[in-house]
């Protein structure tokens, strides 16, 4: 029997892969056989973990691409076609957040979040589906038409105090990840979100300085602990690959079950 994970010949597009959760996505595909596109907004952040990605023998293009800019989404993923050839998954990750309560968020906070988070994953979306669409047009025997893998939050289904903004976009996430699913079911394309939990990223690197605030943390999470970036390696290669091939419109929360008890209200902040 063949592998369904195996990736093979496929070549997976990673947004904001400069750090953190991204280059963990990026590694773990590259592990499974994909050859890489990974995006960030300057192309000199990405040089050293393009050059790690080759060390492992696969092919990797970085490209310039600002998920708020539409002109250089569009760039950007032609760019990507032109030197690589193929799209066959995007891991939609790039995402941004302002902690602040509710009362003190700005408009321009808003904006920031709203655009990177929910328009830029949109468009980011857009931009390859069209790619994917055009190419199974061609083919119109492959059922495979691609795989997009929206990546949202526990706050896709559960709302925490300072993070308002930052609840909605990814709320939105998971709304147009069902929408996006319908739209382009009939291409072949599946759609779906990944939401990890409480992670510690560059984001919320401080938060977990407080000892006492990741103590009140793992009280609340059933696994009783945080999450390690290698713990969304086989729920994005499902997602990447055929063993997903009749997921559709779906969360995929990989959240330690901290949402099975999400009516425990976690706070921003050890009280």
């Amino acid at each position: 029997m063949s592998n369904l994970f195996d990736l093979s010949g496929k070549v997976a597009l990673v947004t904001g892969a400069s750090r953190g959760l991204g280059q963990q996505f990026a590694r773990a595909l590259a592990g499974a056989g994909a050859d890489l596109v990974i995006t960030s907004r300057t192309r000199d952040s990405l040089e050293s973990f393009a050059g790690e990605i080759r060390g492992i023998g696969r092919r990797v293009c970085s490209i310039a691409l600002d998920i708020r800019d539409h002109a250089s989404i569009e760039r950007g993923v032609a760019d990507a076609l032109g030197e690589i050839g193929q799209l066959d998954i995007l891991v939609n990750n790039a995402g941004c957040n302002i902690r602040k309560p509710a009362l003190d968020v700005t408009w321009d906070d808003w904006n920031t979040i709203l655009d990177t988070n929910l328009r830029g994953t949109f468009f980011v979306a857009q931009a390859v589906a069209r790619h994917m669409i055009e190419r199974r047009a061609r083919n119109v025997n492959d059922w495979n038409g691609g795989r997009i893998i929206n990546i949202g939050s526990v706050t896709c289904v559960a709302g925490y105090a300072g993070l308002g903004p930052y609840g909605a976009s990814r709320g939105g996430v998971k709304q147009l990840t069902m929408s996006l699913a319908h739209d382009w079911g009939k291409h072949g394309i599946t759609v779906n979100c990944l939401a990890p939990g409480w992670f510690k990223t560059q984001q919320n690197r401080s938060l977990y300085e407080d000892e006492g605030w990741v103590e009140y943390l793992c009280e609340r999470i059933p696994l009783g602990r945080p999450g390690s970036p290698g713990d969304l390696d086989g729920a994005l290669l499902l997602l990447a690959s055929d063993a997903s091939r009749y997921i559709t419109g779906q969360t995929l929360l990989v959240d330690g079950g901290v949402s099975v008890g999400a009516i425990r209200a976690l706070p921003a902040q050890k009280p």
